[in-house]
């Protein structure tokens, strides 16, 4: 994604993250993703990934509303994720 698109890796919150134009879209936490998807694909994305969930970078109770944390057991699909994220921020 770095070469074809113009991809930076960068941090957020003190985790490794992908940024273009500045925007993070997606960022590496434990054994998981997260990817700045929107709301309304978070909606359809939870019900085909079990285990995904709003992600809480504080773990204080207060998710981020366009952000989906995907588990390990989905990385084949993390990508595709990767590149949905991409093309969200890059429309914002």
């Amino acid at each position: 994604m770095e070469k074809e698109h113009g991809v930076v890796s960068s941090q957020m919150f003190g985790k490794p993250c992908l940024k273009i134009d500045k925007k993070a879209f997606a960022a590496f936490q434990a054994q998981s993703m997260v990817f700045k998807v929107g709301r309304e694909a978070i909606e359809v994305l939870q019900g085909e990934l079990p285990g995904s969930e709003l992600w809480d970078p504080s773990r204080a109770g207060r998710p981020m509303k366009d952000w989906l944390r995907v588990p390990f057991e989905h990385a084949s699909l993390w990508p595709k994720l990767a590149k949905r994220a991409m093309v969200f921020v890059s429309l914002d």
